[in-house]
């Protein structure tokens, strides 16, 4: 077999591409390396940690404006006179100091405490969010993983496809030489051989470009990953029931949650808006000192020193802001109106998620069933095919037809079955039920 100049500089192309498929790290790589490794280095799962510590930061905050207040001022001062009173000059200096020391308890102010209120439900908001970043971030690095495995095996048909082309080639150039067949044998089966290595090509390209996803999610050098194991069983959603999975949605679902929760601190500004209207009353404690020594030109040196202690209560009673108040107030009742629809509107996509995904991973797994008895027959026709090639009864362009229809079979089998394993880990972000475990068991369906 002599190959065409187009399959040899497409050949030589290919070499600086397959070098994306020789493993980077020795051992291969599981999907739960993969996935420690992003959680220690996704910058978009550590944003949203340092987002819920930052949250977490705000309830200390609120309640310390719940707890006595402690100042303490000081100062000194020098005044110096200078005056010409007849029959004589008089001079006169003064240096003062003084300091205060104040503590102040609050005793009644709602604003302070709705706050230190609205902070708790604000940390509860932060960790449904984080929670929501974790799952997200399972889901990212499992389509990443995925995604890769499926353009390696994209690669494998390819090669695969084309080997067994080659040898219809130089049967088609033997049975011609010897006069058995047609040149419009060989040349079917060259453009054959030529389009697979056009394809192996682009099936190269898209493992490097799947393998950089990978490694940007993760932070991992992906090297030999662990495959899937064959044949494979994938197991149908538990429980089998639409409704449970929107149910669950409807109420787990960390987005739910989240909103959930915004829109109770909400309708808590609006009771923090009115508070503007209501007295305040603290506890004031203050001890106070000064101290002042006076110098006279005439009169020498003296001076006085004071100190004074008090406790008491201070009441403070707004009469009128400007309409400030009553604007703050409006503007909380808008804001509440707007959270209850968010929340509304994240129920609603939670529920339709859930619905999409469960549609979608019974159809997949009826599929992934549909193509396996599919690639059973391809293979059934192919043998028949090579058969009836060989005693003549079929010809060349059947058998390379039959090729084609059995690795594109194979080709849409394997992505069926990554496709349902990634649309069951979808089903459980929905319903907020993607945990650890789940991302652990379906590692258990890669190996050798």
């Amino acid at each position: 077999m002599r190959p065409t100049r187009l399959a040899r500089a497409l050949t030589a192309a290919l070499l600086p591409l397959g070098f994306a498929l020789l493993p980077a790290t020795a051992g291969a790589q599981s999907l739960l390396q993969f996935y420690e490794s992003a959680l220690a280095g996704d910058p978009v799962y550590a944003a949203a940690r340092a987002q819920a510590q930052s949250v977490r930061e705000r309830e200390p905050q609120a309640f310390g404006s719940l707890l006595p207040n402690v100042g303490l001022s000081a100062g000194i001062q020098r005044y110096s006179l200078d005056a010409v009173i007849p029959p004589k000059d008089t001079r006169h200096t003064d240096n003062t100091r003084n300091y205060t020391l104040q503590l102040t308890q609050p005793l009644l102010r709602w604003q302070s405490y709705v706050g230190w209120e609205q902070a708790k439900l604000a940390v509860v908001a932060a960790e449904a969010q984080l929670a929501q970043a974790q799952q997200d971030l399972r889901l990212r690095v499992t389509r990443a993983y995925l995604d890769v495995l499926a353009a390696e095996d994209t690669v494998n048909f390819v090669r695969s496809k084309k080997v067994a082309i080659a040898e219809q080639l130089a049967s088609a150039k033997r049975n011609f030489e010897v006069g058995t067949a047609t040149i419009t044998d060989t040349n079917e089966a060259q453009s054959r051989f030529d389009l697979a290595v056009a394809e192996e090509l682009g099936a190269l390209n898209d493992v490097a470009t799947r393998r950089a996803a990978l490694l940007q999610v993760s932070g991992r050098v992906p090297g030999e990953l662990v495959p899937l194991r064959t044949p494979v069983q994938l197991a149908a959603p538990e429980p089998a029931n639409l409704d449970d999975w929107v149910a669950a949605a409807e109420a787990d679902n960390p987005q739910v949650q989240a909103a959930g929760v915004n829109a109770e601190i909400a309708t808590r500004e609006i009771e923090r808006a009115r508070a503007g209207h209501l007295p305040t009353l603290d506890v004031v404690v203050a001890r106070s000192y000064q101290s002042n020594l006076s110098t006279y030109a005439i009169a020498g040196i003296g001076g006085t020193s004071t100190r004074n202690d008090s406790i008491g209560l201070q009441l403070s009673v707004p009469i009128f802001a400007g309409g400030a108040t009553q604007g703050r107030v409006r503007e909380a009742v808008a804001l509440d109106e707007q959270a209850r629809q968010n929340q509304e509107n994240a129920r609603r996509q939670a529920a339709q998620t859930a619905r999409q995904t469960y549609f979608g991973l019974t159809s997949g797994l009826a599929q992934v069933r549909a193509l396996e008895t599919a690639e059973k027959s391809s293979q059934s026709s192919l043998e028949s095919n090579q058969l009836g090639y060989k005693v003549g009864v079929r010809v060349n362009i059947d058998v390379l037809n039959a090729q084609q229809q059995l690795f594109s079979t194979q080709r849409d089998l394997a992505k069926a079955r990554y496709e349902a394993i990634y649309t069951g880990l979808q089903l459980k972000s929905a319903a907020g039920r993607l945990g650890d475990a789940d991302l652990t068991q379906v590692d258990g369906l890669f190996g050798r």
